[in-house]
């Protein structure tokens, strides 16, 4: 019979939290232990370690400590997973905390160099919709999914991402290395502790999954992972309420939440997940808008401009291009400035205000990439969020 395993938590941060870690290696112990089948429910914490409240403002983004970023519940020891299997991982319920938050950090989000922050929003949560007084004539409806789930990764897939992300970040690439300062475990991976200089930062996803940030991981989906290290180490946190596809401005509408989660075992099929694979059914049907308003993108730029994403690559090319072939990245950023200057100009929000409601509800789709130099991609608003 199926059992229920609580993981609950306790204190006032992560780091008074013996369920919770922000780094992820895979020396971490596990703290409780399930069976495939039973329902494990995890108590979460929000992707900021409960640093803001209902009267939150933008200094308090400013100050906040972003090497506390992201405090996650877990890891669970799931009875007979062994390396090489793999873990089918089911949403059950999220039941969402009654606050959350949408903030713009400095220095991060896809367009920190245009809007630079600090600013938050700060949502009212049920089972419905979110609301905010800051945003009056705006309601978004509830589309929860876990923004970060997965396993631990096992000691290739450390020294691997050890090993690509700091080459990366010795290029100048935008690199999230180990940290020791807020770093949870401190015993494992703070100041002096045995795996400071191995402890995986939880920004980027990896083969373990992570933060994947896909809203298609709703209630009533199933998760593949490739199970790493024995036991798999099950564990999840960084819920969002909502968020539209591209999380553009580097958060949804975050918050603490209980979230239930059921998992099989599937013998001997991790050799074919590199990355974590999603079964659903209907959850995005359900999702879909039944008005929108979309803004294409192309890429394109000014004369004497590199874009953010190319600056570490130092190419002479750029700057003088004014369109750049197949690149994704600049449609997109393209796009996505189009639909905010778009709601500026005809719902009467701030820019600011326009890039929180971006990540909160806009999806950001690949229209085409085959005609070249231009592929294409669209912003997509849906409309129905605005109260008429």
């Amino acid at each position: 019979m199926s059992r229920t395993i609580e993981i609950k938590r306790s204190g006032a941060t992560a780091k008074d939290d013996p369920n919770c870690f922000n780094r992820l290696h895979w020396a971490l112990p596990p703290v409780a232990k399930a069976s495939p089948g039973d329902y494990i429910v995890y108590e979460t914490r929000d992707a900021l370690d409960d640093q803001f409240g209902s009267a939150a403002t933008a200094a308090d983004v400013a100050g906040a400590d972003f090497s506390r970023v992201h405090p996650m519940t877990g890891p669970v020891f799931i009875e007979g997973a062994k390396r090489g299997d793999a873990l089918a991982v089911t949403v059950v319920d999220i039941a969402p905390n009654d606050y959350g938050y949408t903030a713009i950090a400095p220095g991060f989000g896809f367009l920190r160099d245009v809007i630079t922050g600090p600013f938050i929003v700060n949502w009212k949560l049920d089972r419905l919709a979110a609301v905010s007084d800051q945003l009056p004539n705006i309601r978004i409806p509830m589309c929860a999914f876990p923004g970060s789930i997965g396993v631990l990764p096992g000691k290739p897939e450390v020294a691997e991402a050890l090993d690509r992300e700091g080459a990366l970040a010795a290029a100048g690439g935008f690199v999230l290395m180990p940290e020791p300062k807020g770093a949870v475990p401190a015993t494992l991976f703070g100041e002096g502790a045995p795996w400071a200089a191995e402890g995986l930062r939880t920004v980027p996803p990896r083969e373990n999954g992570g933060n994947m940030d896909v809203k298609a991981m709703q209630v009533g989906t199933t998760i593949m992972f490739p199970v790493l290290v024995d036991g798999a180490g099950l564990w999840t946190g960084d819920i969002h309420f909502a968020q539209g596809d591209g999380e553009v401005c580097g958060t949804a509408i975050e918050m603490a939440a209980r979230v239930t989660l059921k998992c099989e075992i599937v013998k001997s099929a991790g050799s074919s997940i590199r990355f974590p694979h999603v079964i659903g059914g209907g959850q995005l049907r359900n999702a879909e808008p039944s008005r929108f308003h979309a803004v294409i993108g192309l890429p394109v730029k000014d004369a004497g401009w590199v874009p953010p994403h190319l600056a570490y690559l130092d190419s002479p090319k750029v700057a003088a291009l004014r369109n750049l072939s197949e690149d994704l990245t600049l449609a997109t950023r393209d796009a996505l400035l189009r639909i905010i200057d778009w709601m500026v100009a005809n719902k009467g929000l701030t820019r600011e205000q326009a890039y929180a409601v971006a990540a909160a509800a806009v999806d950001l789709r690949i229209g085409q990439l085959v005609d070249v130099p231009n592929c294409i991609v669209s912003a997509v608003l849906p409309l129905d969020i605005f109260i008429d």
